[in-house]
């Protein structure tokens, strides 16, 4: 459930940064008449998403068992590959979220409400289809239960409500700090879902060593508080293979290294000390339409 809670919590938070900073750019710019074409880009961006998520789950239903387990494991990996780019990316980007959305909004006015539409959509859309593909795996990982799903609604439910409290102003939050946090617990649930994808990929008899085991622990109860906490967080279970353990530790040691040692984004040579504070603000707070400066 943390897992799910922790992915939903982040994605969601980055798309629900991306409307505030939209919503309050066409607010404080005196374009209310196309906030209804961005909420219109925001609900087909959601709807999108969703049938994305179901196409997945019906795709690998209607599988048979060995094909469901390769279909698994490459989209663990290819899950994988994209939230570790996604976390890179956003470490370096967070410093100019605010003004490369506001730079595309103000091309998007220039189509007039299609243009909009077209700027929520995409923004937004990229976050929910990144979500739909990495809580697929991951809830797979988890296994069967209402926990895991309710731990994404939850994460989900927790950043739309962080959003909105962003953008009202009554809340100020360092986004360099809390994407590095976060981005190191999406590293840690991502070594898990490659592992698990990596035993699917055995399992489907497409890469050996299903029955080479690591260890086999029979009197590990996974109920306990300390095989919730090992299969909840890391995605350690009572019987993994050895490739398992070798993939988890290959991937975890050298991303994490690389994501924490990572230099943040200086500003360009030449800028000014101010321009520097500006960029700073950016990340740290969304000013409320009706609000102060």
């Amino acid at each position: 459930m943390f897992q799910t809670f922790l992915t939903g919590l982040r994605e969601g938070l980055e798309a629900a940064l991306v409307v505030s900073i939209l919503l309050t750019f066409l607010v404080r710019g005196g374009h209310r008449d196309r906030i209804p074409a961005l909420w219109a880009g925001v609900g087909v961006a959601i709807a999108l998403s969703f049938g994305f998520g179901a196409v997945l789950h019906f795709t690998s239903a209607s599988m048979s068992f060995e094909a469901q387990e390769a279909f698994g494991g490459v989209l663990s990996i290819v899950a994988v590959g994209f939230v570790t780019w996604m976390v890179f990316w956003m470490k370096r980007a967070s410093l100019t979220i605010k003004g490369d959305l506001t730079d595309k909004m103000e091309a998007a006015l220039k189509l007039g409400a299609s243009g909009v539409f077209i700027a929520a959509l995409l923004a937004v859309g990229r976050e929910g289809l990144e979500t739909a593909l990495f809580l697929y795996p991951t809830l797979q990982a988890q296994g069967a239960g209402v926990g895991p799903a309710l731990g994404a609604v939850l994460g989900i439910a927790t950043a739309v409500g962080i959003g909105f409290l962003l953008y009202r102003g009554a809340v100020h939050l360092n986004l360099a700090v809390f994407f590095k946090v976060t981005g190191a617990g999406l590293i840690v649930i991502a070594a898990g879902v490659l592992a698990y994808g990596v035993h699917d990929l055995q399992e489907a008899a497409i890469v050996p060593g299903l029955d080479t085991l690591a260890w086999n622990i029979e009197g590990w109860d996974i109920t306990s508080w300390y095989g919730t906490l090992l299969k909840g967080i890391f995605n350690v279970g009572p019987q993994m293979t050895v490739l398992e353990v070798v993939t988890y530790v290959a991937y975890l040691v050298p991303t994490m290294v690389l994501f924490l040692r990572t230099a943040p984004p200086t500003p360009a040579a030449g800028a000014s000390h101010s321009s520097t504070t500006g960029d700073a603000n950016r990340v740290r707070t969304v000013v409320p339409a009706g609000g102060h400066s």
